[in-house]
């Protein structure tokens, strides 16, 4: 199945296709993390499988507290 990466970045989600699918998430989180900067400390949630996809969600930890 195709995986599929989510980011929200103020109030638009965008959807970033899979570079890789031999890459592990995490190498993927740190690929885009060189376009997306919001992601160097992001952690994912996931996998949640939606039409026929491996939905992976990058969430940003910025700005939250514990």
């Amino acid at each position: 199945m195709p995986r599929l990466f989510t980011i929200k970045e103020q109030q638009a989600e965008t959807t970033l296709a899979d570079p890789d699918p031999a890459w592990s998430v995490d190498a993927v989180l740190q690929f885009y993390a060189a376009t997306y900067p919001l992601l160097i400390t992001a952690k994912v949630s996931g996998p949640v499988i939606d039409n026929d996809a491996v939905h992976y969600r990058f969430e940003s930890v910025m700005g939250t507290k514990g």
